[in-house]
């Protein structure tokens, strides 16, 4: 059986329409976490549904309600909760009431064994579409396979952090889908727990296809992070030789083809398509590393959020 403690639990969950679903989830999590001392602190990015006013109209004083500017998305969503939240354990999921707030005592209980400083869910028989459930599978199997980090289920919400790794997560763009993996990169020990999966109870699911094309992009980011962050001549050099070798044979092949065969070059679009292609790519590639890398330092040397809160509501009353 799960130990109860009288460390307190946040449990921060981002809502963007979801003014269906918050009121059973809110009920749902008191009665998973019965003799628990937690708060639960919803982030509204933006809805345009009304839940902020369901949310103040429950007047639940274990309720904390950061109502952000404008829509940021949910990694940034995650770290104004995670920023606010005054927990010994930080408890992520989703508010869409797929994920099963009852599963939370038994992984909290290896959080205070000590040994884990994360414990993440595995959902079992996911409740969702193929368009959601293929392009997961294989987002999970390339993470796999360029982090070597045996991550069975990265797109699951449903974690338990330990305050110190939680607030050391940097969440930028869309690095919720990878915040395992960035804690694993902050030296965190992991452990993965079978979960309950629903269907989404109301509300519209807010995963597009789109969406493989960004975990592809973020999980470049972070290869380049892992491995060539400090060295990233490595990477850049390896890249810069092979172009010239096979610039190299190009040429040596378009010089045999004028001296050798006599016939002319000056109209091939070998001569010029290759290299305007190639270098086009890789400017397009180095520029996304040197902008994400120019935000990471604009926010971080100067102690700034890239978000704006408007306000902050406990038990429905404005802070």
């Amino acid at each position: 059986m799960p130990v109860l403690t009288e460390a307190l639990l946040s449990i921060v969950i981002p809502l963007y329409n979801e003014k269906e679903n918050v009121v059973l989830l809110t009920q749902k999590i008191h009665e998973s976490l019965v003799g628990y001392n937690y708060q639960i602190i919803y982030i509204d990015d933006f809805s345009q549904d009304g839940t902020r006013k369901v949310v103040n109209s429950m007047k639940d004083d274990k309720v904390h309600l950061i109502a952000l500017k404008k829509n940021y998305g949910q990694s940034l969503a995650l770290a104004a909760g995670i920023d606010y939240a005054a927990g010994d354990y930080i408890i992520t999921m989703d508010g869409d009431l797929q994920n099963d707030p009852s599963d939370i005592p038994q992984m909290l209980a290896y959080a205070l064994e000590g040994e884990f400083d994360v414990v993440t869910g595995i959902r079992q028989k996911r409740k969702d579409s193929l368009v959601k459930k293929i392009p997961s599978k294989i987002a999970n199997f390339m993470v796999r396979r360029v982090t070597k980090l045996d991550i069975k289920d990265n797109g699951c919400a449903l974690k338990v952090f330990s305050k110190d790794i939680a607030k050391e997560l940097n969440l930028y763009g869309e690095m919720h889908r990878f915040i395992t993996l960035l804690a694993h990169l902050e030296g965190a020990q992991i452990k993965q727990v079978p979960v309950k999966h629903h269907a989404r109870n109301a509300g519209v699911s807010k995963y597009g296809l789109e969406r493989v094309f960004k975990v592809v992009a973020d999980m470049m980011l972070l290869l380049f992070i892992r491995k060539y962050f400090q060295r990233p001549i490595h990477l850049f050099g390896i890249f810069g030789v092979l172009l010239i070798l096979v610039g190299v044979l190009i040429n040596f092949y378009l010089l045999v083809v004028k001296f050798a065969l006599g016939e002319d070059i000056g109209t091939r679009p070998l001569l010029i398509f290759g290299l305007m292609f190639i270098l086009a790519g890789i400017q397009l590639f180095t520029i996304g590393i040197v902008m994400e890398l120019l935000i990471r330092t604009y926010y971080e040397s100067q102690n700034k959020r890239p978000y704006r809160i408007k306000n902050i509501a406990v038990g429905g009353t404005k802070t």
